[in-house]
């Protein structure tokens, strides 16, 4: 019977279809965009892939976000005519792979504050490896639904 085939693929889609999610980082974590925080020991050993996202997070008015290139953030400079993100809940995806940089503008944020954060995106895997703490924060659904639908698709190949 054809339909049947579709009850085994069927599994299988459910449950490798979670695993080339993309991973959410809330820079930061529940600090958010400020200053006083190391960023870079934040992002130390977390996976940044593309088709993840950053989310930046901060009292709006208080803090921006330039996107600069590595000879700006090590001068904690944007380039005039470069662009601040200023919504307080700025959602930056990673599109390209390589090293990506960040610094707040408002005033010395950036050199005093030490307000800037560096990564490198890799390309996209079957299985992102999201940090310990975004991992906890997502949800176990897309889990919990391939299971579902394994164990669903085992039952109707058998009652078939």
């Amino acid at each position: 019977m054809p339909s049947s085939q579709y009850f085994f693929i069927l599994p299988i889609v459910a449950i490798l279809v979670p695993s080339v999610s993309a991973t959410k980082f809330g820079v930061g974590d529940d600090k958010g965009w400020t200053i006083n925080l190391d960023y870079q020991a934040w992002a130390q050993g977390k996976e940044f892939h593309v088709g993840d996202t950053l989310v930046f997070k901060y009292k709006e008015g208080a803090h921006n976000i330039f996107k600069v290139n590595g000879t700006d953030f090590q001068q904690c400079a944007a380039l005039a005519g470069t662009e601040a993100l200023i919504s307080g809940n700025d959602v930056i995806s990673l599109s390209t792979l390589g090293r990506k940089w960040y610094i707040c503008g408002v005033a010395k944020q950036c050199e005093i504050g030490n307000q800037k954060l560096v990564i490198t995106v890799l390309p996209q895997t079957m299985s992102p490896t999201p940090s310990p703490v975004s991992a906890a924060k997502r949800s176990i659904t897309p889990i919990c639904y391939g299971w579902m639908m394994t164990i669903f698709g085992i039952f109707v190949m058998v009652a078939v």
